[in-house]
């Protein structure tokens, strides 16, 4: 199997980071195809917590080559600071992070943009982080954007900055009011993150072709997750990429027929940060209960994450959108303890009973879920590594999931380490 995609079910949040650390064992490279450093993976090993925003976790095994794709957008100096992070933690890079010269740079102004459009909107703000995501994607989008290549060229860099300063600053005086960026300043900046990443850019696309053809296993990786695709989530409430795993052969530019199978990440309940309907949303001590307990606060800002029961109306969308061949189950253990877990198996909208999961913010804002009880389980099934051995209510749930979503549990995670991990199913075999 060559290339295997790592796709968010839900919300994002998912715990993709500990599961594409497990994969990364068995792969050549591991590649990251699109969003930004709003994103974070955590993977606990020996008891030592990581957080990585750009780079692929696969990072933390020596060796493995670690592609930062083309539908990426970086802010590079976020960047090296995760770069020097893992130095001085003793993770070495050397020559094993590759970027791609086609990815496009977040630049100074983008931040501004960003954060000038959100503080306008108020309450109907979408919820981003403010790191200039959004604004980076227009770009590229309106062909104005500026990628790796353009920084370490000194001439084609200054003139193309120059081009998107003429129409940032003024946009930012007459729009918002906010202060224009000086040319010279920005050039001097980014040309200093050009030294010291140029060694790492290089033809992502053709390295990893080259790998898929000699039959190397690679493990691509998103962020966020299917309810955040810009095209298939809950829109306008949504990411500025394509999570979804389509958005993996456009993000590193390798063909659909190289990819031989898109695990899909569901959390054993539903979590969501930021603005946007959440139609099993919890707003009561059952949500705080599995906020604190989950640990359920961002990776990257610190924010609370909204949490609820598990949707499947929206998982199935998932199943279909990314033609999920399996999933991989995580946060089993936050559910310890629990007399009864609820389920939402259907929508009611406008009193009407509905299974199909509708990807635009006016009407998911209307579903009331129509819900379906399960015994819970009393049992502990924290750091178990063999299916047999969690409770009998838990293994129900876990086949109750499987048997509405037609698709197998891969693998089954029963804690934060990596491994605290049920594997049913070797995916690189």
């Amino acid at each position: 199997m060559p290339a295997l995609i790592v796709a968010g079910a839900q919300w994002g949040d998912e715990g993709k980071g500990k599961l594409v650390d497990y994969l990364a064992m068995q792969a050549h490279a591991v590649a990251r195809y699109q969003g930004g450093h709003n994103a974070g993976h955590t993977v606990v090993i020996n008891n030592e917590k990581f957080i990585l925003h750009l780079i692929p976790s696969g990072i933390l095994h020596e060796g493995k080559l670690c592609v930062i794709g083309n539908g990426v957008v970086i802010d590079p100096e976020c960047l090296i600071e995760e770069m020097d992070a893992l130095l001085n933690r003793g993770i070495n890079i050397g020559e094993n992070l590759l970027i791609s010269e086609n990815a496009h740079l977040i630049m100074p102004y983008h931040m501004a943009l960003e954060s000038a459009s959100e503080s306008r909107m108020g309450k109907k703000a979408i919820g981003t982080t403010g790191r200039g995501i959004g604004p980076a994607y227009m770009d590229k989008m309106a062909r104005c954007g500026i990628r790796m290549s353009d920084i370490l060229n000194a001439a084609l860099f200054r003139e193309r900055l120059r081009a998107a300063l003429e129409k940032t600053n003024r946009l930012l005086d007459v729009l918002y009011g906010a202060p224009a960026f000086d040319l010279e300043e920005v050039f001097d900046k980014y040309t200093g993150f050009a030294e010291r990443l140029k060694k790492h850019v290089g033809n992502a696309g053709f390295i990893l072709n080259k790998a898929l053809r000699e039959g190397k296993n690679v493990l691509i990786e998103g962020a966020q997750g299917t309810l955040l695709d810009i095209d298939h989530g809950s829109y306008p409430y949504v990411t500025s990429s394509n999570a979804s795993a389509g958005g993996a052969c456009t993000g590193l530019g390798i063909g659909p027929t190289m990819i031989k199978g898109v695990m899909g990440v569901v959390k054993a309940y539903t979590t969501r940060v930021g603005g946007g309907p959440f139609p099993t949303e919890l707003e009561d001590k059952q949500g705080e209960y599995l906020r604190e307990k989950g640990g359920e606060y961002g990776a990257t800002t610190g924010r609370p994450r909204r949490c609820g029961w598990l949707d499947i109306v929206a998982l199935d969308h998932a199943v279909r959108v990314n033609g999920l061949s399996g999933f991989a189950l995580t946060k089993l253990d936050i559910l310890d303890g629990l007399d009864t877990i609820k389920v939402c198996t259907a929508y009611r909208l406008d009193g009407v009973v509905t299974r199909e999961f509708p990807p635009d913010a006016s009407t998911l804002e209307r579903c009331e879920p129509v819900y379906e009880e399960l015994k819970g389980w009393k049992e502990s099934t924290s750091g178990v590594k063999k299916l047999g051995d969690l409770p009998a209510n838990a293994r129900k749930y876990i086949e109750w999931i499987e048997d509405r979503l037609g698709i197998g549990a891969d693998m089954i995670s029963t804690g934060q380490r990596r491994d605290e991990l049920i594997v049913n199913k070797e995916n690189f075999h």
